[in-house]
């Protein structure tokens, strides 16, 4: 959600302070009301990465969102599916928008008992609402993943997820809620949505964003969109975390910071993992 220039306190966006200590690529690509797909990502990876092969820098890539990773490893599905029309796509953004990822579920297994278990991520409503999509247009539902090519980063390219038990990472997500609401989340939804009254499927399905939303509908009490702003975000970290086991389960875990003053350990163990020669990695 970061490529959502506008859409800077709900993800956490690097602030002007630290744009100005180093270089960040891959943010603010596109307004809400734009749709942001893996090929617009790959674009914009490909860039940064040339860049700083013509620059000498280093460059470190950053995040939690397994698809992307697996595409800068493996490349991008190629499965040949045509476009999906507007009025499709906001039948089931709308769907899910009223009924919560379930309804996208029972759809799915509604119209073709079974089809979730041939997913990775049956939880993941994203996928059960590309399911759905398939199946209106009559294509296989879940195809046999095929690439266009390789990756944009080596195969050995040293890759580690910072691990942290679920106890604790759900008390910082309670905190993070917390503070999106104190750092101005309303009033930032209310601007963008003054800016732009039609927002994308995903921009406005995006956790955060969709509740403070509700809010100013009068759909929702703060009280309630931050219960459900923290779970959906747990429920997004177990999807990680599921994604990550299966995709790359070799991947070193380094424990997560337990505090700000264990960031400097975290960071020895990143740099010692990442001067390891690729071919022991």
């Amino acid at each position: 959600m970061l490529v959502y220039r506008g859409m800077d306190i709900g993800t956490a966006k690097p602030t002007l302070a630290e744009r100005a200590a180093f270089r960040y690529r891959g943010i603010d690509l596109v307004s809400p009301a734009e749709p942001c797909s893996a090929g617009l990502y790959l674009e914009a990876a490909r860039a940064a990465l040339r860049d700083a092969a013509d620059s000498g820098c280093g460059l470190l890539v950053v995040g939690g969102t397994g698809l992307y990773i697996d595409l800068l490893l493996h490349g991008l599905s190629g499965d040949g599916a045509p476009p999906v029309p507007a009025d499709l796509r906001a039948r089931y953004a709308a769907l899910l928008a009223e009924g919560g990822p379930a309804a996208l579920r029972a759809e799915a297994e509604h119209l073709r008992p079974g089809v979730l278990a041939r997913l990775a991520d049956p939880e993941n409503p994203r996928r059960v609402q590309r399911v759905l999509e398939r199946l209106a247009l009559g294509q296989d539902p879940v195809p046999t993943r095929e690439t266009t090519g390789p990756g944009l980063l080596p195969p050995d390219t040293p890759c580690a997820v910072l691990a942290i038990p679920a106890a604790p990472l759900a008390e910082r997500i309670a905190r993070r809620v917390d503070d999106m609401f104190a750092q101005g989340l309303l009033d930032e939804v209310r601007a963008l949505r003054q800016a732009h009254p039609v927002w994308s499927s995903t921009a406005s399905a995006a956790i955060g964003y969709a509740e403070a939303a509700a809010v100013l509908d009068g759909a929702l009490s703060p009280a309630e969109a931050r219960e459900r702003i923290a779970l959906r975000t747990r429920q997004l970290a177990k999807r990680q975390r599921t994604w990550f086991r299966g995709r790359l389960p070799d991947v070193p875990r380094i424990p997560a910071p337990a505090d700000e003053a264990d960031v400097p350990r975290a960071a020895d163990d990143l740099e010692r993992l990442w001067q390891v020669p690729h071919s022991e990695t």
